[in-house]
């Protein structure tokens, strides 16, 4: 019993120093959707085998979407035009970074990680982008656009028929300004609470069980630790936030920066089912290009960002965390009591899809069973139908 509730202390502690860069993360991400046009996005990711892969990586850094959830966006600007290049270094910078997650690292870890992690990402997402557009055959010339122009707002036009200028004046910033805040906390918190709670809970987890001795003896630096760190990541599915508390929890308990980059990196861009939908959307070329180059330079940063710390002599457990601080107490329990009345709702649907689908499975015959039941209904209706 003593170890749930220090699981659950360690929980709280760390939603405490999260909270408020949290609704700052949600509120940016809210407007992006609103003021951050698709089609403008995708205007500019269709040709160019390099400036259109440094734009892609550039649009996707400041996007919260998570491994899974840039699979669609992906696939919607490579609809519009986007070449195979641009759509490798968005599925890549997008899912490692963002807004919301940037907030968080700075709020529990530190400002070399939250310079570190959005740099690495972009620098990847670029090398890969690249690597695939100068491999490819296709030419600029044969993507045919069919760019979304619709309202973003209410979908109250599709901005073939209504020029910009008229459409400017379908709604005042105050609608714009209220649509992206329902945008953050109806979608896009809606995507991330479950797996955000998740994550603080197994950050709890580790904190509170795993001994600190064999974190240290495995995890704390040098190239084993990143390969390690890498076979864990790249099969789990984590987003970029839920990956954070995540991450401190494993440099509080004497795992290296360095390696904590790599799982920061790797673990929200991949996992299995992922993988699988990019192997469809790109290609097996494009995959293995995007995995190689996802390891590779996780990997080398991950080394790096070891060798800056240990240059200036900084301790990463010492000083994680002390930017939540700077946070009154009185607006950490602010922020925390409305982060979780913002999770009630996602993560009563979450709970309640689960409860439904494990109700399906348990009412849904398996295919043994049902030729059981054929096989005695038919033996059945030989004997009624025998002679006696």
């Amino acid at each position: 019993m003593d170890i749930v509730i220090s699981i659950f202390q360690e929980s709280w502690h760390l939603l405490l120093e999260a909270s408020v860069y949290i609704l700052f993360g949600m509120l940016v991400g809210g407007l992006l959707k609103v003021f951050l046009s698709p089609s403008f996005v995708a205007d500019h990711l269709g040709r160019g085998k390099f400036s259109s892969v440094i734009k892609a990586a550039l649009f996707g850094i400041p996007i919260p979407l998570c491994s899974c959830g840039v699979l669609p966006a992906a696939a919607s600007l490579k609809r519009q035009g986007a070449n195979n290049g641009a759509t490798t270094a968005f599925l890549i910078s997008t899912p490692e970074s963002g807004v919301d997650s940037m907030a968080i690292t700075y709020a529990l870890l530190d400002p070399i990680m939250t310079v570190a992690r959005p740099v690495a990402a972009f620098v990847t997402a670029v090398a890969a982008g690249i690597s695939e557009n100068l491999l490819q055959t296709q030419k600029d010339e044969d993507w045919k656009r069919v760019v979304d122009r619709s309202c973003p707002i209410d979908k109250c036009c599709d901005g073939n028929e209504c020029p910009p200028e008229e459409h400017a004046k379908h709604h005042t910033f105050t609608e714009k300004l209220w649509a992206g805040l329902k945008f953050a906390v109806d979608d896009l918190w809606g995507d991330l609470a479950g797996w955000f709670f998740a994550g603080l809970l197994l950050a709890g987890v580790i904190t509170a069980i795993i001994p600190q001795d064999l974190m240290t003896r495995y995890l704390g630096g040098g190239m084993h630790s990143m390969l390690i760190m890498l076979l864990v990541g790249i099969p789990m599915y984590i987003c970029a936030t839920a990956s954070t508390p995540v991450a401190a929890a494993l440099i509080l308990k004497g795992v290296s920066p360095g390696a904590a980059l790599v799982f920061l990196l790797v673990g929200p861009a991949t996992n299995v089912t992922s993988l699988s939908v990019l192997f469809g959307l790109l290609g097996k070329r494009a995959t293995a290009i995007y995995l190689v180059m996802l390891s590779l330079f996780a990997v080398l940063f991950g080394l790096a960002l070891d060798s800056i710390y240990s240059g200036f002599g900084i301790s990463a457990s010492a000083i994680a965390g002390q930017a939540g601080e700077v946070i009154p107490y009185w607006l950490q329990i602010t922020g925390a009591l409305i982060v979780v009345l913002l999770s009630i709702k996602p993560l009563y649907l979450y709970l309640k899809r689960f409860v439904t689908a494990q109700k399906t499975n348990m009412q849904k015959p398996s295919q043994d069973e049902t030729s059981a039941k054929t096989g005695s209904a038919e033996n059945n209706k030989t004997e009624c139908a025998a002679p006696s």
